[in-house]
């Protein structure tokens, strides 16, 4: 008999940009993270809502960490490269060199980060014009898109940004250039922040209509002329220069980008659930929603028409999964919200000294204190006096209403470990009620959804994945690979490479499914009421802005 001899396992490489890190990761052909590396990169804040980060120094960190994850590989294995970043805004001058986004101009921070607040009268000016476009973003555009971005720059930085500008680029597509020398953009990027769409293209009388005809001028050269399908192939591949910045192979596939909640989605809808008994086995990709939770969270459901929800964006046709429609909802402030409710509070020196103690981070400690105070209940009922309204930064979805604060109801003047673990809980659970008001919103337009698929940091806390599936009622799903995102990312490049035929083959083969969390129905009623007292948090908070707002 004759030993069959065993191909060589391919690679590939995924790269992606969040907003306070880069990561890289090595994934095989089956979906495996094979080495992972990270580095921190440089946030400003000049001013209140105000965030900006620099080009260079996210590409010299995406060189950092792919040389790291690829050192001692046979490079000859290395088939494609895929990159995903957050939809932040790029701006570079026609020699492409980066240009100030701020008064004091330093031409270094020429990122607009998506996080950015700044453009508040830019974007309610967009929204006033009630063009059609906005009909695909949920009816109202947020302030994190890019059009209210490129309107504020135009009217406060003309002469030392605006006119001086060669390119805006989205940060996926400023990637994706970088490596390959071509300005094609991403159909998911242009699609789902820019306003593009894959059947009509630019609608020259929306940018006319608020005020940048000069985009129409130059026949859109300066935002994207040139639309390429996630996945597909970028001109000829990595070129020299960036070939030895990353480490890897000149000329290998460079796939067109993602933002990297999509790229989240990408890693874990497609995943073959046989097996694990959940209520979408056997059914559709639409029964289910993606959630990739980090600073903030992106919900990502598909459907087969274009479904359109007050409040959520979308939908969007092949923006994550080619021949789908895509709507996203989210919630800006879920992770940052966490940290800032847990570091500001008084007892959390004393949190961090115990938690160091005992050589666990911050949050297992507080999940561990959490299960010493609630004696015979369930965790979860120790905030049936104490309500968090998550909202701190706007809300995104449904309401689409960035002038939203944060609430809390509840508080009483101890300041021990104990109230902090419970401020901590509440806030999970208001987060996962705000996941339950997207959710309805969406099922309430005609989604059909069953089924939770979470990725991103924040999935990594048993207690925020549980609450999200008592809270829901819905299973969650965890992926075999927490980086989802990078697995995402890898997807693309290997679709770019031409080894799977499509991004559908690459996504069932390369998604794997980890575990699976189940809800507790006997905690049903409970989280219901807490749901109605979620929902009344906002009425009121409507209400006593209004009695103000008369005086």
């Amino acid at each position: 008999m004759h030993s069959k001899k065993q191909a060589p396992v391919k690679y590939y490489v995924g790269i992606d940009v969040g907003s306070a890190s880069v990561r890289a990761a090595l994934v095989d052909e089956f979906g495996t993270v094979v080495a992972h590396a990270d580095q921190p990169i440089q946030i400003w804040e000049p001013q209140p809502d105000h965030y900006e980060q620099s080009s260079a120094d996210i590409w010299a960190a995406c060189c950092s960490v792919t040389k790291k994850v690829v050192c001692g590989v046979d490079a000859s294995r290395i088939r494609g490269v895929g990159f995903d970043a957050t939809c932040s805004l790029v701006v570079v001058d026609k020699q492409f060199q980066p240009l100030a986004v701020n008064c004091e101009g330093q031409n270094y921070r020429n990122v607009i980060m998506w996080m950015d607040h700044r453009a508040v009268s830019q974007v309610e000016r967009i929204n006033a014009t009630q063009h059609r476009v906005l009909n695909y973003v949920g009816g109202v555009m947020s302030v994190e898109m890019q059009p209210p971005k490129l309107l504020w720059i135009k009217e406060n930085l003309k002469e030392s940004c605006w006119e001086k500008a060669g390119y805006f680029f989205d940060l996926p597509d400023f990637l994706s250039w970088k490596a390959t020398g071509v300005t094609a953009r991403s159909l998911c990027t242009v699609v789902c922040k820019w306003t593009y769409t894959s059947d009509g293209g630019w609608d020259d009388s929306f940018w006319k209509m608020i005020g940048l005809e000069d985009l129409v001028k130059d026949k859109y050269e300066k935002i994207g002329n040139h639309v390429l399908s996630p996945g597909e192939s970028v001109g000829n591949g990595l070129r020299p220069e960036a070939a030895k910045d990353l480490g890897l192979p000149e000329g290998i596939a460079v796939a067109a980008s993602l933002i990297d909640a999509h790229a989240g989605g990408l890693g874990v809808i497609g995943a073959d659930v046989k097996g694990h008994n959940l209520p979408c086995e056997n059914q559709p990709i639409t029964s289910r929603v993606a959630m990739i939770c980090g600073t903030s969270s992106c919900h990502m459901g598909v459907s087969e028409t274009p479904i359109f929800v007050p409040g959520v964006w979308g939908p969007y046709f092949s923006a994550m999964v080619p021949g789908l429609w895509l709507n996203e909802g989210g919630q800006s402030a879920t992770g940052k919200l966490i940290d800032h409710v847990v570091r500001g509070h008084v007892a959390f020196p004393e949190l961090q000294s115990k938690a160091a103690a005992s050589a666990h981070s911050i949050y297992t400690y507080l999940n561990s204190h959490l299960d010493l105070i609630k004696k015979s209940l369930p965790v979860g009922f120790l905030t049936v006096d104490l309500h968090v309204w998550p909202d701190f930064h706007g809300n995104r979805s449904p309401l689409t209403d960035l002038t939203l604060k944060g609430m809390v109801v509840g508080l009483t003047l101890s300041r021990g470990l104990d109230e902090l673990a419970l401020i901590y809980l509440a806030t999970i659970q208001a987060i996962a009620l705000g996941t339950r008001h997207i959710l309805e919103a969406m099922e309430a337009a005609g989604h059909h959804i069953n089924t939770l698929f979470l990725c991103g940091g924040l999935s990594k806390n048993p207690l925020f994945v549980q609450m999200h599936a008592d809270i829901t009622g819905k299973p969650v799903v965890l992926s075999k690979e927490v980086e989802s995102v990078l697995v995402g990312a890898a997807i693309l490049g290997a679709c770019a490479s031409g080894d799977f035929a499509s991004i559908q083959e690459a996504m069932a083969k390369m998604g794997k499914i980890g575990r699976v969390v189940q809800p507790n129905h006997e905690h049903k009623r409970f989280y219901d009421k807490k749901y109605e007292v979620f929902l009344k948090l906002v009425e009121h908070q409507r209400e006593y802005r209004s009695i103000m707002n008369s005086c």
